[in-house]
């Protein structure tokens, strides 16, 4: 089984995600900014963050091949998984509005709470009410005609969604401890100037090491699903 993983930052890759996807049987083909034709047959596509919006695709073609290809799968049923910047483009494929959010830039290792039909559903049920997982977006998007709403915060109500066989998720349930502090470390910077303290983010950091065992059994599940789909 072929996993094709878009990705569109250096720094953006499959992080915890990879070797749950292998250990389930997918192999991985890996593409940086480029779409080929054969994409849309492969058994699964993720599209992973980036820092561009959606809403930027004439500055970023790419985006424009990706929502497409990501339309013709979900229009034949072919499973997806989006995460962050991927989330929004599996958003905008199946006929949502992308923006940028009014309530600020969400980042660190922050609360998820679950909603109802999240905890029921076949991929969540088994996690907490809340889970802590790394945020790094201020995009969003309204709500996607047809799909089931499975996460919320207090800042954003659109964390996560499942659309037939397809998943999204707005936060990086991908990334570990380690990585979430490199980011915070390596863009402290870029954090100042947006008004947030790196230092004080990577004090949450041990809260996502806390959570980690439990988002990794998540990405289990979520891979095992998509196993037995393409199946």
């Amino acid at each position: 089984m072929r996993a094709v993983v878009f990705e569109h930052d250096e720094d953006a890759g499959v992080g915890l995600l990879g070797p749950v996807l292998q250990q389930a049987g997918f192999s991985l083909t890996r593409r940086f900014r480029s779409v080929r034709r054969e994409d849309v047959d492969a058994e699964l596509v993720v599209v992973m963050g980036g820092h561009m919006g959606v809403y930027e695709a004439d500055q970023h073609p790419f985006l424009h091949e990706e929502i497409a290809l990501l339309s013709e799968r979900l229009a034949n049923e072919r499973p997806c998984l989006g995460v962050c910047l991927g989330a929004q483009m599996l958003a905008s494929a199946a006929g949502s509005e992308v923006f940028l959010g009014k309530n600020g830039f969400e980042v660190g290792a922050l609360p998820v709470r679950w909603t109802q039909d999240g905890l029921k559903d076949p991929v969540i049920a088994g996690s907490r009410p809340r889970t802590v997982v790394a945020h790094w977006h201020q995009d969003t998007f309204k709500a996607v005609p047809g799909a089931t709403l499975l996460a919320s915060t207090d800042r954003y109500s659109q964390q996560a969604f499942r659309l037939g066989k397809s998943y999204a998720f707005q936060f990086h349930l991908e990334l570990g401890a380690e990585d979430l502090d490199r980011w915070l470390t390596h863009w402290s910077e870029e954090l100042a100037q947006r008004g947030k303290d790196a230092q004080e983010l990577r004090s949450q950091v041990p809260k996502l090491k806390a959570a980690q065992d439990e988002n990794t059994e998540l990405l289990h599940r979520l891979a095992n699903h998509f196993a037995k789909a393409v199946r």
